[in-house]
């Protein structure tokens, strides 16, 4: 089946919907500047990621992983949302969003106008730190140029270290927000899954519970997924260009 035809058939099946839920990877955001992990050119193809249990263990390796931060705050400090982002905005407009529940650490559902209430960051969001010890919060670019000048872990007023406000490798999810996904898995009446390989766990056993559901499954990513199988509609095409033309056109 063509591209377009593929399209005509999402096109008709969000027109019918009116509890959408959108499950989005690093896929859609790589038209606004920001590399994805896992594609041909993705970050972990050239580089080995920090564990959790290694952050807490050893400054070298806090070191190490301030310093991918580092690297990679200037493809998220500057990017703007694209066409794909604001095609789920206008979803919402419409009234037929449930739900945007995003592996995405870059913030840019919100800078495209997705309301807070109806956004689910499972992996948090890198425009802050943490602190490990009291939870206060830091501006990660006033975080990251201390580091940049003395090239010390970064620390909290209260002695804590500093970490990024986003899920590492083999740190667990908030659970609240896992739960909530769920259940929007379960309420939604179709299921889109946008720029994801759907690998990574627990995040895309979300998708796994909508389709678990009875509920109509949508796939949008270029190459294949975990769950190409099971979907209704797979489309091995750009996600910003299939979006614009499933809800824009």
């Amino acid at each position: 089946m063509e591209m377009m035809d593929k399209v005509k058939i999402l096109k008709e099946m969000i027109e019918k919907s009116n509890k959408i839920l959108f499950f989005t990877g690093a896929g859609i955001s790589t038209n606004s500047g920001i590399p994805d992990y896992r594609g041909p050119n993705g970050i972990w193809k050239v580089r080995e990621p920090v564990y959790f249990d290694e952050f807490l263990g050893s400054d070298l390796k806090k070191i190490e992983y301030w310093d991918y931060i580092l690297e990679g705050r200037k493809f998220f400090k500057n990017a703007k949302p694209n066409r794909a982002h604001y095609a789920i905005v206008e979803i919402e407009k419409r009234n037929k969003l449930l739900s945007v529940i995003t592996q995405n650490i870059d913030g840019l559902h919100l800078k495209a106008g997705t309301s807070k209430e109806k956004l689910i960051e499972l992996h948090g969001n890198n425009s802050k730190a943490i602190c490990l010890s009291c939870k206060n919060l830091y501006d990660i670019d006033d975080v990251l140029k201390k580091f940049q000048e003395n090239r010390v872990p970064p620390k909290c007023h209260c002695g804590g270290y500093l970490k990024p406000d986003v899920v590492m490798f083999g740190e667990s999810l908030d659970t609240k927000k896992l739960s909530d996904a769920f259940r929007m898995a379960e309420d939604c009446d179709l299921c889109i899954s946008v720029g994801s390989s759907l690998v990574v766990q627990p995040a895309s056993l979300v998708v796994l519970r909508a389709w678990e559901k009875r509920k109509p499954l949508v796939i949008i990513n270029i190459g294949e997924t975990g769950y190409d199988e099971i979907a209704t509609l797979k489309i091995d095409d750009d996600v910003e260009k299939v979006l614009v033309y499933s809800i824009f056109d």
